[in-house]
């Protein structure tokens, strides 16, 4: 059950299986403006949380198959989740359930017979506070980024004989994130491109995103400057082994990519860690993946170069998650085959990036979910 809404609006996800209790708080929430998701039990609440990603949880206690504190400790158990804010919903109000709930790491306790200006008077409450602390953790990240000098991404494309190389970055509400772009002239003959995403960025988090992201791409950088080695899988092996040496970033989920251009034989190789996929545009549109653990996984992360040879016209895409997971007013995923299909159409007397920007635009409508870093090359 969905109730349309302004997207800029918070999105509440209601895991209730009474459906009159159901319908009359997605009423009274969606008539004080929030947008409105219902689930009728857990394991529906699971599946509809990880695919929206909601502002809010509210669930009921006493559920079939999956009730609410065991929704609770699944949404705990998962990363990407576990920080949504969780209120449980109960027709009870003895001290042992709510004791039972707060040892869950919820916020609040909503009993089912309060009324509707109770009930959106502590949801709003909620809100309210989470949005102060975005506001100050965004102010944070921000004078941190500026007085780090944090440039993850350069700000002009490089210029190398034979290829057209841009890129295109959109941080994510305007904060410097996880994503980082690097190029690396290694000679005259060869350019190193890099990208990477460091991943499970929240709030709280995302002075730390700054700060892996520059460190890795400094990690790289110290690689390059110190190696003639044309093969991109050992530049990964190196930073690998300095990323799962240090304990404070080993644990960090982070995908890095890296293409080396052979502008005298006309080759691209390309090697990866992680599921940043490769995009070769040439008579077809092909993903090519890597094999590659995510950085500080293993000691080994066994990455492999792939080989391309290139002609004219040719094109190459690099694209972080955020492309992909884009979604659109209904809450819709862009997905890979959705990017892939649009790049089969391109237009090619027009510019490749600056038709995936309009694209993606136009299918959000502006909004995103996360930063947004695409790197497109073409054969000249």
């Amino acid at each position: 059950m969905t109730q349309e809404s302004n997207k800029s609006a918070s999105t509440i996800l209601l895991v209730e299986d009474e459906f009159n209790i159901a319908k009359l708080f997605t009423f009274n929430l969606t008539k004080a403006g929030f947008r409105c998701e219902v689930a009728g039990n857990g394991r529906e609440g699971m599946e509809l949380a990880e695919k929206i990603k909601p502002d809010l949880i509210i669930s009921d206690v006493m559920m079939p198959e999956v009730d609410g504190y065991e929704f609770r400790k699944r949404l705990l158990a998962n990363p990407e989740l576990k920080q949504i804010p969780f209120v449980f919903l109960t027709a009870k109000g003895e001290e042992e359930d709510i004791l039972q709930g707060f040892d869950l790491e919820i916020e609040d306790y909503i009993i089912k017979t309060s009324s509707p200006k109770v009930v959106i008077a502590k949801v709003s409450a909620i809100l309210k506070s989470l949005e102060k602390e975005r506001v100050k953790v965004v102010d944070e990240v921000q004078k941190a980024a500026d007085s780090m000098g944090a440039k993850v991404v350069p700000e002009e494309f490089p210029q190398f004989e034979g290829f057209q190389i841009k890129h295109w970055h959109l941080p994510f509400k305007n904060v410097p994130g996880g994503d980082f772009i690097d190029y690396f002239k290694m000679d005259d003959d060869h350019i190193a491109i890099i990208l990477g995403d460091v991943m499970g960025k929240r709030w709280g988090a995302w002075y730390f995103a700054v700060a892996y992201a520059g460190y890795v791409r400094s990690a790289a950088r110290f690689v390059l400057e110190s190696s003639k080695d044309y093969q991109p899988s050992h530049i990964l092996h190196k930073v690998n082994e300095s990323v799962f040496k240090d304990e404070r970033i080993s644990e960090v989920f982070i995908t890095l990519s890296v293409i080396i251009l052979d502008k005298k034989n006309k080759i691209a190789r390309y090697s990866g860690a992680g599921d940043l996929p490769l995009i070769y545009k040439s008579k077809t549109v092909d993903k090519i993946i890597s094999k590659g653990v995510l950085l500080g996984f293993s000691k080994s992360g066994e990455y492999e170069d792939i080989e391309l040879k290139l002609n004219n016209g040719d094109e190459l895409f690099l694209v972080t998650d955020g492309i992909t997971e884009s979604r659109n007013k209904a809450g819709e995923l862009y997905s890979e085959d959705h990017l892939m299909k649009f790049l089969e159409e391109l237009n090619p007397s027009e510019d490749s990036l600056a038709q995936m920007q309009k694209e993606i635009f136009d299918y959000t409508g502006g909004e995103m979910d996360d930063d947004i870093s695409v790197i497109a090359v073409k054969v000249l």
